[in-house]
């Protein structure tokens, strides 16, 4: 009896049907999926890169552009996680893109907000324009996790089909799914959209560019860490 119990777990294991010490499923993941190594974002000469020449430059490690203009990645993206650190100035209205098309990001792009909280102009404006927003859509869960401008903050994107979350400083802050959004003119929590989304975010694809916003209003933003994994 006691050999053919061996015998009976040993064809499981081979088999693969039973699995021992598997690692937990990072937050944000479903459990078994299988992840790509991570690796840089942008190379350092920025060869891996679209955006008008002479805006965007590396600054003592930190990517940060002259003008209101976009870097974008050259590869596609699907399904991926995004982790990055940024550093706001006073007044600073940035984002990140996910699944954008460049030459019409305006429509054709998912922008996850960046924004000075603590400036008065953004601390008064729709909580859908505020850091951590899917921005005119859906607001963060929770307001001013955002640092104070001048330090270092932490965004952790999870984008899985019409699934996007976003962890600020290590809080999952928003999780929408995009399916939701039917209308070009009011999000299911019943706020009005911008004029400009016009284009719902349940229409849009799933792959794209990531992107990031430049020098917006004038006020600066600085990026570093910025890597990528496909999941």
């Amino acid at each position: 009896m006691t050999n053919k119990i061996a015998l009976f777990f040993t064809i499981l294991l081979i088999s693969g049907v039973a699995t021992y010490g598997q690692a937990p499923a990072e937050d944000g993941l479903s459990g078994g999926t299988s992840m790509a190594k991570w690796k840089s974002l942008f190379a350092k000469d920025l060869s891996n890169a679209t955006f008008p020449k002479g805006v965007w430059y590396w600054e003592n490690g930190a990517l940060t552009a002259t003008e209101d203009q976009a870097i974008w990645t050259n590869e596609t993206y699907d399904n991926f996680e995004l982790e990055l650190e940024f550093r706001n100035a006073e007044g600073t209205n940035s984002g990140v893109f996910v699944y954008a098309e460049p030459d019409r990001w305006l429509t054709h792009s998912v922008e996850i907000q960046i924004a000075d909280d603590y400036d008065p102009k953004w601390a008064s404006s729709s909580t859908n324009w505020q850091c951590g927003a899917i921005f005119g859509h859906q607001a963060a869960t929770e307001q001013k996790v955002v640092k104070r401008p001048g330090e270092w903050n932490k965004y952790r994107i999870v984008c899985q089909d019409q699934n996007i979350k976003v962890f600020l400083n290590g809080k999952l802050v928003n999780d929408a799914d995009m399916g939701k959004f039917t209308s070009e003119k009011t999000n299911p929590d019943g706020t009005a959209t911008v004029d400009w989304l016009s284009v719902p975010m349940a229409e849009l694809p799933t792959q794209g560019k990531v992107g990031f916003q430049g020098k917006h209003a004038n006020k600066p933003i600085w990026f570093r860490n910025l890597r990528i994994r496909e999941i």
